[in-house]
This record gives C-alpha cells, sequence and structure tokens, in this order.
C-alpha cells in the first residue's frame, strides 16, 4: 500500500490491487463476505449499495437485489464494477450523495468511514439515503487487532474503532446498533502457513467470541427515525415535513475515471 497512516484516503488502485491481485486480499475478502451475508442472508428486491471501497462485498446481492449501487468517494478514486456486466459505479462527493431521501434499503461502508475527514457528515448523509427500515453495516479496523498496527493492508490507514467507540458514534448520528461481527482473525501476512490455514483461524476466533483479537468489527445499524424530547416520549422526526416544503438540498451529479475493470 503506498502513503502513510496520516495520509486517510487511499487510492482505488491500491485497494483494487490489495483485494483483487493478492492472495491475503482474496482471502479478506472471503472471510468478510461470510460475515456479511451471516447479517443479511437474504436481500430479494432490496436495493443495496455499497460505499468506500464496497465492490469486493456487494457480488452476492448482483443476483436478487432489485437494484445495486457501488459509491467511491473522489478522494478515493472510482472503478467500472462489475468487469462482467453493465457498470453500476459511480464517483460521488464524500458527503453529498446524487441518491434521494431513504433509497437504499441496505448500505455497506467498507474503507470509507475511517478515511473521512468528516465522520459525523457522512453518517448524516448515510442517515439521510437510508429507507425507515433500512440497514447499514460499517466494516471498520478493529482498534485491539493486529491489522490496524500494519500498514500492509487497507485496515492499517484511518482510525481504528474499539466497539463501544463506534456504536457511541452510530447513536449520536440517529443510528440504533442492531449487532456485530468480526472478521480476520488471522495475522495480515502473505505467508503460505497462514493463507492456507485463514479459514481454519476464522472458525476457532468465530467460536471463541474472540472479537478483541479479529482485524475487523462489522457493526450493523437501523436508522432511528424518531427523536427523544425532554420527557423522555417518543416523537417523529421533522424530516419528511422539510422534504415536503421543498428544502431538500439539490444534488450534484455523479463524475468518474475509470480504470481496468476487476473481475470480481
Amino acid at each position: 500500500m503506498t502513503g502513510t497512516r496520516l495520509a486517510m484516503h487511499l487510492d482505488v488502485v491500491d485497494l483494487r490491487s490489495f483485494y483483487y491481485r493478492t492472495r491475503l486480499g482474496r482471502r479478506c475478502k472471503d472471510a468478510l463476505r461470510d460475515r456479511i451475508t451471516r447479517l443479511w442472508p437474504d436481500c430479494r428486491g432490496m436495493t443495496v449499495a455499497g460505499f468506500g471501497f464496497a465492490a469486493p462485498l456487494l457480488r452476492p446481492f448482483l443476483e436478487d437485489a432489485r437494484r445495486v449501487l457501488c459509491l467511491m468517494p473522489g478522494q478515493q478514486g472510482v472503478m467500472p464494477w462489475p468487469g462482467s456486466q453493465p457498470n453500476v459505479s459511480l464517483l460521488v462527493e464524500e458527503t453529498l450523495w446524487p441518491l434521494p431521501t431513504g433509497f437504499v434499503d441496505r448500505l455497506i461502508v467498507a474503507h470509507g468511514l475511517e478515511t473521512c475527514d468528516r465522520p459525523g457528515l457522512l453518517l448524516d448523509e448515510i442517515w439521510r439515503v437510508l429507507a425507515p427500515a433500512g440497514r447499514v453495516i460499517f466494516v471498520v479496523p478493529n482498534r485491539s487487532g493486529l491489522w490496524a498496527r500494519r500498514d500492509a493492508t487497507p485496515f492499517g490507514f484511518g482510525r481504528p474503532y474499539s466497539l463501544s467507540q463506534i456504536e457511541m458514534q452510530l447513536r449520536r448520528h440517529r443510528f440504533t446498533p442492531e449487532g456485530h461481527e468480526a472478521a480476520l482473525f488471522a495475522p495480515p501476512s502473505e505467508r503460505r502457513f497462514w493463507i492456507r490455514t485463514s479459514r481454519f483461524w476464522e472458525r476457532l476466533g468465530q467460536s471463541m467470541g474472540a472479537s478483541r483479537l479479529a482485524g475487523a468489527l462489522l457493526v450493523e445499524a437501523s436508522k432511528q427515525v424518531y427523536v427523544l424530547p425532554r420527557d423522555g416520549a417518543r416523537e417523529s422526526a421533522r424530516g419528511p415535513l422539510e422534504i415536503l416544503q421543498g428544502l431538500a438540498p439539490k444534488q450534484k451529479p455523479a463524475m468518474g475515471r475509470v480504470s481496468g475493470p476487476p473481475r470480481g
């Protein structure tokens, strides 16, 4: 990987190279996909989107979802995806997406939150585009894991999180944490032994519940559509009224730059 930990945004070329051209990246992709499909086993008829570099994790939804979108921030760059089908990838402003309010049913954020310069504004934009019953999975580096301590993978860049830290940040921005998974229990090494035994370490880590040792946390959250007034009673949020009044901001058209398509 190029850059340093202080250079928050990774380049799409480096991310693509890791996930599609290295053995460690392919094992990483498989482990994360397994956890995501465990949380979301059925997304038939839904609009599924990804933000950051979520393309490797969206593949399982291409067949059954009504619509799949792959949003990549301008600071990172964009690539066409999927390579074998019509392109669904687009370049977006990090905190202003060209999507209607309430448009997305399921959203995966990978290499997006921890590298964002304005995470609060990003969370507000995620809240806006999610449907009232929408769910989002945040894939972030685990602060106590080995992967966050090495810059040989994308998980060694940006801000690592503990589970309590990310759940607290989500609650501050009107999300309700619903559950979490952990992945990447083998060391972030390209050595043949660790690559060949990575599935064993995944199963062992899952069975032991050793989330503190995992390289990545996957936190699922739902959109909170009510606010708590001072007396503690629930009240409906006023977002829909603002939309009816025609106050929704105009969206900028997406732009993109193209590099060679990956296979998966």
